[in-house]
């Protein structure tokens, strides 16, 4: 496969997963894997996938915001409790080998599209409730930001899933909180990678590209949620990826 060819397909695969990340989560779920099949490392292709986070995620706070749709004093708040969680997460992230992480993002996968087959609830929760009790959101943020820092693959369920039952929030403001919690994380993050060497630039730019274009018009689109076709293509696309991972195919 030529260099352009692969160019090609991670900006098209940036433009699908930037949309799934902000719509729901799990877009790193496909560019993970592709980054290592493309024959990045284990520890390359997840701090090379954190320039592309990095940027989709601001592109999506410029969209929320552009629509008049954002809390940066909550969602601040929200991020600084993820920031102790991701340092640590990240430097576990680059001291494991290549194939424990394969296997563990293998099985992680196959979580994800578990709980993306599990029916959700329908209950609608108001836009911003206060009922929330700090001593289970606040080691849960923390929790959160190990993960996200780690491995970021799913990362996107287990923040709405924190801020959606633990602060009562509607689906909008989760979407909305989450891109900023996100963005905020995967600079120290980041910054772990880089100075590990563990970044290919011109891929981590690339996929941030699509990734970019791909969060700024989910984000537009977030209110009305139209995702249940993307989501049975996510899980397949999912758990080809994850067999392979395994070298169960």
């Amino acid at each position: 496969m030529s260099e352009l060819i692969k160019i090609a397909l991670l900006f098209l695969l940036g433009i699908g997963a930037g949309f799934i990340n902000v719509m729901a989560g799990g877009g790193s779920t496909l560019t993970l894997p592709m980054l290592i099949f493309l024959g990045l490392d284990s520890s390359m292709a997840n701090g090379t996938n954190r320039v592309a986070i990095l940027l989709q995620n601001l592109s999506a706070i410029l969209s929320f915001r552009q629509e008049k749709f954002s809390q940066f004093k909550t969602s601040l708040k929200l991020a600084a409790f993820t920031l102790p969680g991701a340092v640590i997460g990240a430097i576990v992230a680059v001291s494991i080998s290549n194939d424990l992480f394969k296997k563990i993002l293998g099985f992680i996968i196959i979580g994800v599209i578990i709980t993306m087959i599990i029916p959700r609830s329908k209950k609608d929760f108001g836009a911003e409730s206060g009922t929330y009790k700090p001593y289970f959101l606040y080691p849960a943020l923390f929790g959160v930001g190990f993960y996200g820092g780690f491995i970021q693959a799913g990362v996107g369920f287990l923040i709405m899933a924190t801020l959606h039952y633990l602060m009562k929030l509607n689906l909008v403001r989760v979407n909305m909180h989450k891109v900023f919690i996100i963005f905020i994380y995967t600079i120290p993050a980041l910054a772990i990678f880089i100075f590990t060497g563990n970044i290919n630039w011109i891929y981590g730019l690339v996929l941030a590209g699509g990734m970019s274009f791909g969060g700024w018009w989910s984000a537009k689109l977030a209110v009305k949620r139209g995702e249940k076709v993307v989501r049975v293509v996510l899980m397949i696309a999912m758990l080809i990826m994850a067999l392979k991972l395994l070298k169960i195919i």
